[in-house]
């Protein structure tokens, strides 16, 4: 018989001012985004309030505006572009480690317009027009990052 983990349910007041709302099971953190809040720095209140230091991150919910980058390699520089209109998260994808003692959150995002159109790169904002149904997974352990001047990215250091 599996293990039985009793969830309890906590709720975090933004920078924005908004309730996150969230539960802890075990190793698991499971979160709801309403309407309003922003992804990026909710998951870093979160992750300072708890103390995850490495995690990886998952999700799916909807934005009316997000901000995504793409890393050009041949100059080293993250080129954004805003979008806006109704969009599906179809799936928010990364990680949680640390950087100066800070949380770092390195996120991509792949998104689904009206048109099923659909656009992807590093998520740097995006906020909820609906919600956001977010699963974040604790590693025991830490991971520091550094910057690479050869590659132009903040890498893992081990």
């Amino acid at each position: 018989m599996g293990r039985k983990y009793i969830g309890l349910y906590n709720k975090i007041i933004t920078k924005e001012g908004m309730n996150m709302d969230y539960k802890r099971f075990g190793s698991k953190y499971v979160l709801r985004l309403d309407k309003g809040e922003e992804i990026v720095e909710s998951i870093k209140t979160l992750c300072s309030k708890e103390g995850i230091k490495l995690a990886s991150v998952t999700g799916i919910g909807a934005t009316n505006r997000a901000v995504v980058g793409l890393f050009e390699t041949s100059t080293k520089k993250y080129h954004s572009k805003e979008l806006t209109g109704d969009m599906e998260i179809t799936s928010l994808t990364g990680n949680v480690s640390q950087m100066g003692g800070e949380v770092y959150l390195h996120l991509h995002v792949t998104l689904a317009d009206p048109s099923y159109n659909a656009y992807g790169g590093h998520l740097t904002s995006a906020v909820i027009s609906a919600t956001g149904e977010i699963i974040i997974d604790t590693i025991d352990g830490e991971v520091d990052r550094e910057f690479n001047e050869e590659v132009g990215l903040n890498l893992f250091k081990f």
